[in-house]
């Protein structure tokens, strides 16, 4: 997360010396796994905040592409991107099932 991550927004890899961004944008399916993985690591806070920063990368018709610019909050890439509405589709029911619901608020502590 350290080296491949900037403003919310998750990089596929480090393209070279160059800073995150320069060479490609911010890759939208790595940002739902990680909501995954942080999920699978029992950090729902986290995950729920990198799953929204990544449902927040979309265009005016709410679709995905396949690279998100950080730097100039633009989309790249194919539109619509397949393989990132399936790991949005994905992570989205993960993070239902993670988060407490109204059934949860019932049940003794």
């Amino acid at each position: 997360m350290e080296e491949l991550t900037d403003q919310g927004y998750v990089y596929r890899f480090q393209q070279d010396q160059r800073p995150l961004g320069e060479a490609e944008g911010a890759f939208a399916l790595c940002g739902f796994a990680l909501a995954v993985a942080l999920l699978e690591r029992g950090q729902l806070a986290e995950a729920v905040r990198w799953f929204e920063r990544g449902r927040a990368a979309t265009g005016p018709a709410r679709l995905f592409t396949e690279e998100f610019d950080v730097g100039q909050h633009q989309l790249r890439g194919n539109l619509p991107q397949a393989f990132v509405h399936a790991m949005f589709l994905a992570s989205s029911a993960a993070v239902g099932r993670a988060l407490p619901g109204p059934a949860d608020a019932n049940e003794p502590g």
